[in-house]
């Protein structure tokens, strides 16, 4: 019999960019932009940003990593919510739901991620997630800055 385990985690992220709430939200919803900062090594990369929309990047060091979302609540300029199935060599590895917030902060944003995550059969970590997701909010930060 093979043992099976779950994890339960969540974390909440914070970032402060210097850009008005609708130039970060539009760096998160515009395919060209957000795969600049978020799938720059994918040429499969696909956007489809609307409610019932999905996302999906490929990647991965070893295995094949496919990531997959689907959009579930948009408010422009103020919050996204959606849903992530990450599989590793198409078996299911997580499943995750994330809300992330735009909230003006003086002249810029402050952008507020909470991920509530489960993690199946130790294939990834909530640590690990933890880390790749602040990665790619100081790289959306770095897309910002040069607009």
């Amino acid at each position: 019999m093979t043992d099976h385990s779950v994890k339960h985690s969540t974390f909440t992220l914070e970032r402060t960019y210097a850009a008005a709430p609708a130039v970060v939200f539009a760096a998160w919803s515009d395919r060209d932009t957000k795969a600049k900062w978020f799938a720059a090594e994918d040429s499969r990369y696909s956007l489809d940003f609307r409610v019932g929309g999905t996302e999906a990047v490929h990647g991965g060091e070893g295995a094949d990593l496919v990531a997959r979302s689907e959009y579930h609540d948009i408010v422009p300029d103020d919050r996204i919510v959606y849903t992530t199935t990450l599989f590793s060599d198409e078996v299911l590895s997580t499943v995750s739901l994330t809300t992330v917030r735009f909230v003006r902060d003086g002249d810029g944003t402050r952008l507020v991620l909470t991920e509530q995550g489960t993690f199946l059969d130790d294939r990834e970590q909530p640590e690990w997630r933890e880390q790749g997701t602040g990665d790619w909010l100081d790289a959306l930060g770095r897309q910002v800055a040069q607009r």
